[in-house]
């Protein structure tokens, strides 16, 4: 496996912060000069340059101007939103509530033809029922201590989801057998999921496999990732989620989603496996 989403989008937060020093260099100013033209602190420059706080659009804006370099100022802010898209922290995309974040990847949802997920914790989004999907929602909002909109944001979640009906789109979707067995909310809610993921897998543009406990493990549990088409694998950490798109990292989380489609169990095999979760509930 490459380096980790995660490492890539401080790599890309590291190129911007050197190319800021050099234009400093360039300008022959020290960081405290830099910093007096600027109106901060000498400790600001320094933690921008190697690359602990991450600039600012502003904080970029006010560098090259005071290096006299406001012709790189167009592409360092583009280097800079691009490595903030790699890198985005969940309590900053859901601060004004989730719906939003659900609406927000709608075009990508649209426009991608051939969907790969892997999913070790929970449903993958696109499966999840109004119930579950607010169930999930609730619990994440109360950790994260951000607005609970989870009614609205499962809505949309669940409207997101029309791509499974409509368009040209094919789904390789792939998840572990824990995936049945964690409770997410009631036991109704579960019933309906679980009968729900039975009904998806009869699409003729599904593929749904189960990865079950006792497969012998050629690749370990990894964090749940999406991947769409060829140009973007998503990861989802904790407390960010990453965004790649470097064809040696899209290529990984490719490998790796074969090797887990080879552990996994399809058809009448994988319903087994779904049954016998819905029967489990009390």
């Amino acid at each position: 496996m490459s380096a980790s989403p995660s490492s890539s989008a401080q790599a890309a937060r590291e190129a911007i912060a050197a190319r800021l020093a050099e234009l400093r260099r360039d300008a022959e100013l020290t960081g405290h000069e830099l910093a007096l033209r600027c109106d901060w602190s000498p400790a600001k420059s320094s933690r921008i340059e190697r690359a602990k706080t991450p600039a600012s659009d502003a904080d970029i804006r006010a560098w090259c101007t005071a290096c006299s370099a406001e012709d790189q100022i167009v592409d360092l802010v583009a280097a800079n939103r691009r490595a903030d898209h790699m890198y985005v922290h969940w309590k900053k995309l859901h601060r004004h509530g989730m719906r939003r974040a659900q609406q927000e990847v709608v075009p990508l949802y649209e426009g991608t033809r051939h969907f790969r997920v892997y999913c070790s914790n929970v449903m993958p989004g696109m499966l999840q029922t109004e119930a579950y999907a607010t169930a999930l929602l609730s619990t994440i909002a109360t950790f994260q201590g951000t607005p609970d909109d989870s009614p609205e944001a499962a809505a949309s979640r669940v409207e997101r989801s029309h791509v499974l009906h409509e368009g040209n789109h094919r789904f390789a979707l792939l998840m572990e057998e824990t995936v049945l067995r964690y409770r997410v909310g009631d036991a109704g809610t579960m019933a309906g999921q679980l009968g729900y993921l039975l009904a998806v897998m009869a699409l003729p543009n599904v593929s749904l496999g189960i990865i079950p406990f006792a497969a012998e493990r050629r690749v370990w549990p990894l964090e749940a990732f999406y991947l769409f088409d060829n140009r973007q694998a998503s990861v989802e950490l904790l407390t960010a989620a990453v965004n790649v798109s470097a064809p040696s990292e899209i290529e990984a989380y490719a490998k790796a989603f074969a090797q887990l489609t080879d552990m996994a169990v399809y058809g009448s095999d994988a319903r087994a496996l779904i049954t016998e979760a819905i029967d489990s509930l009390p």
